[in-house]
């Protein structure tokens, strides 16, 4: 640990009593995480002792700090040696906390189908250029499975939403950018786009090489075609998606 982070940590946390309980305690101990003084990893202290700062109830502190778990910033480990826990932030984590967003914004009211595509213009056309400049030998080899899973299925296939899911978001991986990677992410676990698309044998045929000449671009280390074919495939899937709102179904 760098001797500047190291000044930032207080080890000797200490809740001010509040007087609106829950969310107080929720926003002083989220404070607390935010600046510093618990890093990602550290264990805060036990409920009873928190309680006893804030001068409020054992269930208050317990709401508190399932509300920081709900928000991504905690987890909760039972066991004698459990507790609640800084979590760490990675790409999988910050993914997760923006499709829990994503998934309340589509829950609240439905958007077009067209809203969803707009977006992934905005997304993914960069992501599939950056991939190009950043992509891997591992990253090559995710796509290229996904695409041999693709070009030996059949229609009927129940999978090919989470194929389609995989190799989009393997590319936003593959960016290099891990705030753009966890964007796309969570934009395609969340709302599944091929869901929505009108299958039929000469659409999945040309979706299929679509993400061919897409592979290929990337693999070629050729950006301006990486971000051309991407445009191409999404105003494909766009135009042949099934014309209705929105919404998630769970």
């Amino acid at each position: 640990m760098s001797a500047a982070r190291g000044a930032r940590r207080d080890p000797k946390f200490v809740g001010r009593q509040v007087t609106r309980p829950r969310a107080q305690v929720e926003e002083q101990i989220k404070e607390a995480i935010l600046s510093g003084q618990f890093a990602q990893g550290d264990k805060l202290p036990p409920e009873t002792q928190l309680a006893e700062q804030f001068g409020v109830s054992r269930p208050t502190v317990r709401e508190a700090l399932g509300a920081l778990v709900s928000a991504g910033l905690i987890r909760k480990v039972p066991g004698v040696a459990g507790g609640s826990f800084v979590n760490s932030v990675t790409t999988e984590s910050l993914s997760q906390s923006l499709g829990q967003s994503v998934d309340a914004i589509l829950r609240l009211g439905a958007l077009e189908i067209e809203e969803i595509g707009a977006v992934r213009h905005v997304l993914e056309i960069p992501a599939a250029s950056l991939a190009a400049d950043h992509r891997s030998r591992e990253h090559l080899r995710r796509l290229e499975q996904v695409l041999q899973r693709q070009r030996s299925t059949t229609i009927d296939d129940p999978d090919i939403p989470a194929y389609d899911v995989e190799f989009h978001t393997v590319i936003g991986q593959a960016s290099g950018n891990r705030l753009l990677s966890a964007f796309i992410s969570a934009l395609h676990s969340t709302t599944t786009p091929a869901r929505y698309l009108e299958v039929t044998p000469q659409v999945a045929s040309t979706t299929v090489r679509q993400h061919m000449a897409l592979h290929a671009a990337i693999t070629d280390r050729d950006a301006q075609r990486a971000g051309e074919a991407m445009a191409e495939h999404l105003d494909y899937v766009t135009n042949h998606s099934a014309s209705c709102s929105w919404v998630i179904d769970r």
